[in-house]
């Protein structure tokens, strides 16, 4: 059941602006924090001028790929209410949760069924499983039905190229809330109106539930 969705890969004060007094605004919005390779990047100079901004509603995400003690250091005094990580084993996840105090989302890459299954080796830790393409800093997708027989008793996000133009009906019996960042843009840059058809799509589809 869709319950909530994430607007990931933001990176200028006029869209978080947008985003965050939106009629229907996001349950989370994502930063990535250290991944460089990413367009969508943000310095921590930038991080600190956009997260000044009153999220509201929302919670903001530190999208972090394998971070190290540096960055992790550098980011530790913003308002971040979630860390979204990638690439770390269970016992590194457990130690950055306890000493930042951070809810996690685990982010785990899928291309087979096996990748499917390495879930269960964060159930202590992790509040929110995120399950996603390899493609990251590309947008690419993976087959969502790979991910729809496992039973989680903690919410499950979904991502991995979703489109506004996506059925969003054809994720319900899959996910709990909808991720989704390249989807949004156009020519690379967020897309005030993109933004504002998925986030009304998916209050359409929660109130339908």
């Amino acid at each position: 059941m869709i319950k909530g969705s994430k607007i990931c890969g933001i990176s200028d004060l006029e869209t978080l602006n947008f985003i965050i007094n939106h009629q229907y605004p996001p349950q989370f919005i994502g930063f990535i924090c250290n991944y460089k390779k990413s367009s969508r990047y943000v310095e921590i100079e930038k991080l600190n001028e956009l997260l000044i901004l009153d999220k509201k509603k929302s919670n903001f995400v530190a999208v972090l790929v394998k971070p190290n003690e540096e960055i992790l250091e550098k980011i530790k005094h913003l308002p971040f209410d979630y860390y979204q990580i990638y690439d770390c084993m269970p016992d590194e996840i457990k130690q950055i949760k306890e000493t930042y105090n951070k809810k996690i989302i685990t982010a785990l890459t899928i291309k087979e069924e096996n990748d499917v299954q390495n879930y269960h080796l964060f159930s202590e830790i992790t509040d929110i499983y995120l399950f996603d393409s390899k493609g990251y800093e590309k947008s690419m997708s993976f087959n969502h039905k790979l991910i729809q027989k496992i039973k989680i008793n903690k919410p499950l996000m979904i991502a991995g190229d979703i489109q506004i133009n996506d059925d969003l009906e054809n994720y319900k019996k899959i996910a709990d809330i909808i991720d989704i960042s390249g989807g949004l843009e156009t020519s690379g840059i967020k897309d005030k109106s993109k933004i504002d058809i998925f986030l009304n799509k998916i209050k359409q589809v929660y109130n339908e539930t």
